[in-house]
């Protein structure tokens, strides 16, 4: 019996190929395009910040060229460190626990279809609380260490997390649980080999989300009470109406930011291209 087979000709061969190579060529002119946007649009902003603030003076709006001279003056000086670390270790120790917690208490609650129903309403209305307001609290019951600092990032980040998680398992493909039922799968197992990786972008979602989050409670906990950290630091600036320190700490905090994003980035490219590809 005869198969059908259909080959290409060289002719539609290598019009395909060339058809690829100009969409690569057109991919690779609009990531220039846009990267040169996005510095254009950087430089412009630096510009006009940096004659604003000739224009309104060091004391109410510090420029770009003042606050780089800042940074630099702290890092020759070695007092940034200090302070950089402490806010690190608050904001890093913060986010690990609250993405844990978060987490956990997102596949617990989504996977019980009844007692899950039970707590969600509370965790919700604990989510609507302003958690800045918290930060005395924590002061008060846990001093003006790191402890209350760590806390402060927990209740910005664990919401988050609960959030994405309890979205992503309750999206998971109904048939995807069924069969490992049917194979009757241990918790443990399905947990792992099936309810992990398929929430998996959920939850390296609500880690983006939660860097600068996690940053931002921890520099509202110095604020409030510290004795080191970035935002001890701006206090103490803006208290001495050192407007260039501010700037500085916020830029420093920025770039942390940015920073930090970046790599989740880079590992949530890496996770997803391996998803696609099996």
């Amino acid at each position: 019996m005869a198969t059908g087979r259909v080959e290409r000709s060289p002719q539609v061969t290598e019009g395909a190929a060339e058809q690829d190579e100009r969409d690569r060529r057109a991919d690779r002119r609009r990531k220039w395009v846009v990267r040169g946007g996005q510095l254009a649009v950087g430089v412009l902003v630096l510009v006009l910040w940096q004659i604003a603030g000739q224009v309104f003076g060091a004391f109410t709006l510090s420029g770009p060229v003042l606050i780089v001279v800042r940074i630099g003056e702290l890092i020759g000086s070695g007092t940034l460190w200090p302070d950089l670390a402490t806010t690190l270790v608050e904001t890093f120790a913060g986010l690990v626990i609250g993405m844990v917690a978060g987490v956990a208490l997102g596949v617990l609650i989504a996977s019980s279809k009844v007692v899950g129903r039970w707590f969600y309403p509370y965790v919700m209305a604990l989510y609507s609380l302003p958690r800045v307001a918290l930060a005395p609290l924590f002061i008060v019951w846990f001093g003006i260490g790191l402890e209350s600092k760590i806390f402060m990032v927990v209740t910005m980040v664990v919401f988050v997390a609960f959030y994405n998680t309890y979205q992503g398992v309750r999206g998971i493909d109904p048939d995807l649980l069924e069969m490992t039922r049917s194979f009757r799968a241990p918790r443990m197992a399905t947990l792992r080999w099936a309810v992990l990786p398929a929430i998996a972008p959920w939850i390296l979602t609500s880690l983006r989300l939660s860097i600068a989050l996690a940053l931002i409670g921890a520099v509202i906990a110095e604020l409030v009470g510290a004795s080191q950290g970035l935002g001890y630091y701006m206090g103490y600036a803006a208290n001495t109406l050192d407007t260039t320190g501010v700037f500085a700490g916020l830029v420093v905090i920025t770039v942390i930011a940015v920073i930090a994003e970046q790599l989740v980035a880079l590992v949530e490219r890496r996770v997803l291209r391996h998803r696609v590809a099996h």
